[in-house]
């Protein structure tokens, strides 16, 4: 715990300060975070993600129900604006950057050449023509690249149970 605590401790409170905007309230929350990953540590799996996505999603449910006791009835102005973010689709910010951070994890995993097409692709907006050039490939192989690369990402997450059924 001392080694997850020396090397996430800051990550998480930033995380936590920036989501809850009361600098008393986050270093609780961390110490929350670093309490429940104790009292569940046989619960972390390696192979479901690493330790930092395990953190953060402890952290993000500590956040939730901190803001939770804080804030017992939320105003109705705050209630419209989170009926504006849904109905905007812009959605959770921690569910986003749990997604970022699983997707990144996700991706790393993958061969190189298969993460470089999909990255250039689907992140990038390039072809798979300008890919193939730049890699001096055939379009088909950048092509089967993509496929064979989305399959893999596809089978990534869905084993670490990070697609929405």
């Amino acid at each position: 715990m001392r080694a997850a605590y020396s090397e996430y401790g800051g990550e998480l409170l930033g995380f936590a300060h920036n989501q809850l905007g009361d600098p008393q309230l986050a270093e609780e929350v961390v110490q929350e975070v670093f309490l429940r990953a104790w009292r569940a540590s046989d619960s972390f799996d390696s192979k479901r993600g690493s330790l930092r996505t395990w953190l953060y999603s402890i952290a993000r449910n500590a956040i939730v129900d901190a803001r939770r006791r804080r804030e017992v009835r939320p105003p109705l102005a705050q209630a419209e604006q989170a009926e504006q973010v849904a109905a905007s689709g812009e959605g959770d910010p921690y569910d986003q950057l749990l997604a970022r951070i699983e997707l990144r994890e996700a991706l790393d995993r993958l061969s190189p050449e298969h993460r470089e097409v999909i990255i250039q692709v689907y992140f990038l907006g390039r072809t798979c023509a300008d890919v193939a050039d730049e890699l001096g490939l055939a379009a088909s192989s950048t092509r089967s690249r993509l496929y064979h690369g989305i399959r893999a990402l596809r089978g990534i997450l869905d084993e670490n149970g990070w697609l929405a059924p």
